[in-house]
């Protein structure tokens, strides 16, 4: 029985390394191309409307986040016929090799992006500071960036304690410092959770007049998936490449938060460090009255309860 061709909607969930490579190849050259860049790194190149997506994405990532172990853009090819030029590397490297760097140089020498109404910039952590640095190969560009590092220097960011095995690479040459690589950009967004130290102060350093940034209180250190699970990252996507994304527009997808349970249990945990009780008794009454949540009712009759006991000893007191 002939083997069948991959393609875009294939699972590549249970494929061995080897084989995954293969797949994505294969689907990628039925409408673009496929293209090692050392041994890892590689780009895979669908072409369709005149909307680019150009995600950074990990080998790792793409098995975690997608159920089909697929790019991250596929999506938004099957559900927006964009193209999409994916990124991809074997663990997290920020992108910091030289085939990289000349492979970017090719595509500007070639105009590649000088084909595209609209091209837009992703990527999330290590992915997210690729994503800013190789953005300068497109001027006018659209950049996401979901809790990018600015760089890995040593010099500037000494206080990041969470990469230190990173710090032998160069964060100084050629597509290096990831905020001033965002000054060609025609506008940028940098969602994290200023509860996050280390986030927040990456954060800090890509203040730019072209640069908005997105808050996300009380979300965590997991944007990505927790905006993967609210179903927010397609439109978040759709609005920054169609320059509808602002405060305003983030903060009415932002409100799919409010039926998300992690963040609930996070706001939860942040009034009961604080020892606000009565905010936290609204806040689980307000949960189980919307909501299947059985964890937050308990709690919510252990806090009445307390609070029950607590009157009753004062009245025997009174007594």
């Amino acid at each position: 029985m002939p083997r069948e061709t991959p393609t875009i909607e294939s699972s590549l969930a249970d494929l061995p390394k080897r084989k995954w490579l293969r797949a994505v190849e294969a689907v990628a050259e039925e409408d673009g191309y496929f293209e090692s860049l050392g041994q890892s790194h590689f780009s895979a190149f669908i072409e369709r409307e005149t909307t680019l997506l150009v995600t950074f994405e990990t080998y790792q990532g793409m098995h975690a986040l997608s159920d089909k172990a697929q790019p991250l853009g596929w999506d938004m090819v099957r559900n927006h016929d964009w193209s999409h030029l994916c990124l991809a590397s074997d663990g997290d490297t920020w992108f910091r090799a030289e085939e990289v760097y000349a492979y970017f140089d090719r595509l500007i020498d070639d105009g590649f992006f000088d084909e595209f109404e609209q091209v837009l910039f992703y990527g999330a952590g290590p992915c997210a500071y690729a994503a800013a640095a190789y953005s300068v190969a497109a001027p006018g560009a659209a950049v996401v960036l979901i809790q990018p590092q600015a760089t890995l220097d040593p010099r500037i960011t000494e206080w990041d304690d969470r990469f230190v095995d990173m710090r032998i690479h160069d964060f100084t040459s050629r597509y290096g410092f990831a905020p001033d690589m965002l000054d060609a950009a025609e506008r940028a967004f940098v969602l994290y959770d200023p509860n996050e130290t280390l986030d927040a102060m990456h954060a800090a350093l890509f203040t730019r007049p072209n640069v908005l940034k997105l808050r996300m209180p009380r979300m965590g250190d997991a944007l990505q998936t927790d905006l993967l699970e609210l179903d927010q990252l397609d439109p978040l996507l759709q609005a920054a490449a169609d320059g509808t994304l602002d405060a305003a527009r983030f903060a009415a997808l932002y409100r799919a938060r409010r039926d998300y349970l992690p963040y609930l249990r996070n706001v939860a945990h942040a009034l009961n460090s604080n020892g606000r009780e009565r905010l936290l008794e609204a806040l689980y009454a307000n949960v189980t009255a919307r909501m299947n949540a059985p964890r937050f009712a308990r709690r919510l009759e252990r806090i009445r309860a307390r609070r029950a006991a607590r009157a009753e000893e004062t009245r025997t007191a009174a007594g």
